[in-house]
């Protein structure tokens, strides 16, 4: 897109969401240019608190779709809109209401931790969401003797487990764009980069031998796992100059901005999500101009999901 073009764009945008009285969140995986538009910009659990406390008249998502149904669920007298009905999750596809009430068919009193990347439906159904970030602490307060269902993410549900102590009964969902980082691909970019640091997010299916590498010293960098918020902290506060940083490639380009004299590299550059992607300038501009797509969740799920959603949200006030 031509700078001109894009600055017409930007100045549509912010004259829409002044006159709509907007607020434009976006997370950290979306297109460089959306990320620069936003009012907000951040995980799943910061964009669900800055959701719970506006006071603006139309929360615009650039997200995905679960996303969305949360900031409507927090913010039920609010407008939310999603400016790509198209941009959806494989994570939040791989369980359903009916799958997950199934599950605890087979558990009876079980606790479901559900992490945020699934459906209002899913989320109803369950006792505790969780993101990346906090999914250790939410566990950690759960009773000990106390049987616990964790879905969908596995690679999460396993890093959970490794660092709490817990076994849990864990849903087997994956994301696509996480499945697809392996320990290869990492182990190629700590070889050309021996004293880089490497962020790893639990939702890669590479985070053990990771883990089981940095504990042999094999490498001379630090090993941290975190969520795409936690990166970003750590990018900041490190001394280190070089990451390496294993998750959709979106998240650095907030990094480069906070920290420009410090070097990022993907642990694959192809990592990038289809859906994170879905949401352009004009599709941002066209939401605010025609109040498209609203995003609505039946009050039956939305008081049962707000429980869930509520609970995590304290868990980390």
């Amino acid at each position: 897109m031509a700078v001109a073009t894009q600055n017409l764009l930007v100045d549509e945008i912010r004259e829409l969401r002044r006159d709509r009285r907007a607020l434009i969140l976006a997370h950290n995986y979306q297109r460089d240019e959306v990320q620069d538009v936003a009012d907000f910009v951040g995980d799943s659990l910061g964009l669900s608190r800055q959701a719970a406390a506006t006071d603006a008249e139309v929360i615009v998502f650039c997200g995905v779709h679960f996303m969305a149904e949360t900031a409507a669920v927090l913010a039920p007298d609010r407008m939310v809109l999603l400016p790509d009905l198209e941009a959806g999750c494989s994570l939040a596809a791989s369980i359903t209401a009916d799958q997950l009430r199934s599950w605890k068919a087979e558990h009876p009193g079980a606790v479901v931790v559900s992490y945020v990347n699934t459906s209002a439906a899913v989320k109803a159904e369950s006792d505790y969401c969780c993101t990346s970030s906090n999914a250790v602490q939410i566990v950690e307060r759960i009773p000990k003797d106390q049987e616990i269902l964790f879905c969908p993410d596995m690679f999460l549900g396993s890093h959970v487990e490794r660092v709490t102590g817990r076994k849990m009964h864990v849903w087997l969902g994956e994301c696509h764009v996480h499945a697809a980082i392996h320990g290869s691909e990492l182990e190629s970019q700590r070889q050309a980069h021996p004293g880089a640091e490497v962020l790893i997010h639990p939702e890669c299916g590479c985070t053990t031998a990771a883990l089981d590498a940095a504990e042999r010293g094999e490498f001379g960098g630090a090993t941290v796992v975190t969520s795409t918020e936690g990166m970003v902290r750590h990018a900041q506060s490190s001394s280190a100059d070089t990451f390496i940083v294993a998750t959709e490639i979106g998240v650095m380009h907030r990094m480069r901005q906070l920290a420009p004299q410090k070097t990022f590299l993907a642990a694959n550059p192809d990592a990038i999500c289809p859906y994170m992607k879905a949401i352009t300038l004009e599709r941002v501009r066209d939401s605010l101009r025609d109040l498209k797509h609203q995003i609505t969740v039946p009050t039956a799920i939305a008081v049962r999901a707000r429980r869930a959603l509520e609970r995590m949200v304290e868990v980390t006030a």
